[in-house]
């Protein structure tokens, strides 16, 4: 039957019946449950088979239901539509299935509820103070789509952590490596480094007896570390302005680690430390020891190794309802057992920004910022540079708007820089997609003057590291207002000396200097004409820094320089590890995990044998020569003690 003779047919059948008597319903749908009863009963007279074919009969008369429904409500009244709702015969005599029967009424059921929640949802935008019309709700899905715009913006703006929410899939350096360097350049680099371990370990029958580790977002677990011994957890402690407060809390058996590693540190033995990794190989403050030995002894990879351990470790102890990816849990700084995580955060920040992983590292420093308000490692002075080098333009625009919902960071040298650059590139990018955008904010060039303004002492430093070698520079640096070195703020000059130490590898791109030198001469033309401009600027600088003391001293600037400290070996003679030590690490009954599996060899020819010393303590190593390396150094060490007593 078609659309058209169906309509016909519904009109006519509205015409003719009455409407009846509600004891006369009720009778009617009395006798229409029984035959659905009966048709239901009689199985036995159904083929099951044709059941299958039926539902497809069923659909296509469904859909052609539909059709002819959609239209009837667009030609009929208003006033009609009760009457046919009401009449129950109109679907029946249509389709006699009770299919079909109930799915009408279940869309009628549909249609009456949804009816009914829009007047409390309306109440809701209502007293959220949204101009949504509630008469013209339905047919304006436009207005109501800006509303929930504009709520959303609204609930962006009051809530900032919102924006250092982290992105696990840019937390794994690996990842990143192979979209900067492909796939098979990064597979090619790791059977290289593999192929002096893996051909041993197939030798010694490969994976026997070990185990597979718990996979963690920060970092992955290698297969020859220890099992995690859970000898700390996190617990949860109140929920307070919409952050949930956590800490992490030691065992017994931690808390006699500590207790030792703090004799051992006092003291300045490094044997004790060493000795406590053996039966605690997830002792964070011995491991994060352990990753600075290296880092000086310039074994930079087994110091990325230590810090790795820690975060995993660090990770396997997080709460259930640990969410810190979303930016709204805290973890105070201001307890000692939690100092640890910002600790081994900062040194993993460090490592992805040397490997070239900077949107790597500019997630680390989103988790590490977000984990206190108080910002203890001074991640804030970082996380303008990784955006930068991660070509995270629009964002860190966005960060120093929202963060802290006071706009106060381009106050700080670090951010009244950046910012200048973060325009230049977007106007570039601008530039190049043809297509010019709408907006308020200042051109990358006002910008760097202002910052010059704030603060011109950067200049000079700026000179000496980066270097700027152009002429150009030897008169600029001998004008009055840039021939000063410090501002006579400690506070701020600290800062300064942070910042240029941090970004001025970014300086050594000649399109930033062009900016910069361009910038640089058109103040000293202002300063030409009208000195007392730079009299306010230094009221400013005053008033937005006006401690006499340093509040940034905790901050060292070293720790965040890109050069790798080293020392030379002599210096660190005094930490050589006891002989006597390597029977306990050879004792496989004393020995942490030393059953748990066998230990990925490694080669010792061509490295430190100091770091190869202490190397071969640690209970997750194993060397195919140890032995013969160790002799060697014990004959080296007798012969310094020799002549040492001949002096």
């Amino acid at each position: 039957m078609s659309a058209r003779l169906l309509k016909k047919f519904l009109k006519e059948q509205e015409l003719q019946i009455p409407e009846k008597d509600p004891h006369h319903k009720e009778a009617e749908a009395e006798n229409e449950d029984e035959e659905e009863e009966q048709q239901l009963n009689s199985g036995s007279s159904i083929n099951p088979f044709d059941l299958l074919n039926d539902d497809d009969h069923v659909s296509d008369q469904d859909g052609e239901l539909e059709t002819a429904d959609e239209t009837l409500l667009e030609s009929s009244d208003k006033q009609d539509l009760p009457d046919r709702k009401g009449n129950p015969n109109v679907v029946s005599r249509s389709n006699h299935k009770p299919k079909k029967k109930k799915k009408k009424k279940n869309k009628e059921a549909s249609s009456e509820s949804t009816h009914k929640d829009e007047k409390p949802f309306d109440i809701i935008l209502e007293a959220l103070s949204l101009d949504v019309n509630t008469s013209s709700h339905q047919h304006a899905p436009e207005k109501g789509k800006a509303a929930n715009t504009r709520l959303h913006d609204s609930l962006v703006k009051r809530s900032p952590a919102s924006i250092l929410q982290v992105d696990p899939k840019y937390l794994n350096a690996e990842n990143e490596l192979r979209r900067i360097f492909g796939s098979k350049v990064v597979k090619s680099f790791e059977k290289s480094n593999q192929s002096g371990t893996g051909s041993s370990r197939q030798v010694r029958g490969g994976r026997r007896g070990g185990y597979i580790p718990r996979k963690t977002v920060l970092v992955t677990a290698s297969e020859h570390w220890p099992r995690w011994d859970g000898s700390f957890s996190m617990e949860f402690l109140e929920v307070k302005d919409g952050y949930h407060y956590f800490r992490y809390v030691h065992s017994s058996s931690y808390s006699q680690a500590q207790s030792a590693f703090e004799a051992a540190k006092a003291i300045h033995d490094l044997n004790g430390i060493a000795s406590i990794l053996l039966y605690n190989p997830y002792h964070l403050d011995s491991l994060l020891t352990m990753a600075d030995y290296f880092k000086f002894m310039g074994e930079q990879q087994m110091s990325a190794d230590s810090i790795s351990k820690c975060l995993y470790a660090l990770e396997c102890a997080w709460h259930p309802m640990f969410t810190p990816f979303q930016g709204n849990c805290q973890v105070r700084f201001s307890d000692e057992k939690n100092k640890p995580l910002f600790t081994t955060l900062f040194a993993h920040m460090k490592n992805m920004d040397r490997r070239g992983c900077h949107r790597s590292a500019l997630e680390v420093c989103k988790l590490l910022l977000s984990l206190d308000s108080d910002d203890p490692m001074g991640a804030k002075f970082y996380i303008d540079y990784l955006s930068l080098r991660a070509e995270e333009y629009a964002w860190l625009e966005q960060f120093s708007e929202d963060y802290q919902s006071d706009s106060s960071l381009w106050l700080f040298p670090n951010f009244s820089y950046s910012l200048a650059i973060c325009r230049f590139y977007r106007e570039k990018q601008e530039s190049e997609e043809g297509a010019q955008a709408v907006t308020t904010k200042s051109c990358s060039t006002d910008l760097m003057k202002q910052a010059l303004m704030l603060h011109p002492s950067v200049i000079k430093k700026l000179v000496e590291k980066v270097p700027l070698k152009d002429q150009a520079w030897t008169g600029i640096v001998k004008h009055s207002f840039f021939r000063a070195e410090q501002v006579g703020i400690p506070s701020l000059d600290h800062l300064i000396n942070m910042y240029v130490e941090t970004n001025y590898l970014i300086w050594r791109l000649p399109d930033l200097q062009k900016l910069l030198r361009n910038a640089v001469q058109q103040i000293i033309e202002i300063l030409k004409s009208d000195s007392s401009e730079a009299k306010d600027w230094a009221c400013v600088r005053k008033e937005a820094f006006s401690s006499e003391k340093n509040e940034y001293r905790h901050l060292l600037v070293l720790d965040f320089s890109h050069s790798v400290p080293t020392l030379p070996p002599e210096n660190l003679q005094h930490f050589i590890v006891d002989p006597r030590m390597r029977e306990v690490v050879h004792n496989d009954g004393n020995a942490a995990n030393a059953n748990e599996g066998i230990h990925a060899p490694r080669n010792v020819t061509n490295r430190n044998a100091l770091a190869v010393l202490f190397e071969s303590m640690l209970p997750w190593v194993h060397y195919e020569d140890v032995n013969g390396a160790i002799e060697d150094e014990d004959h080296q060490l007798n012969g310094h003690g020799q002549e040492n007593e001949e002096h």
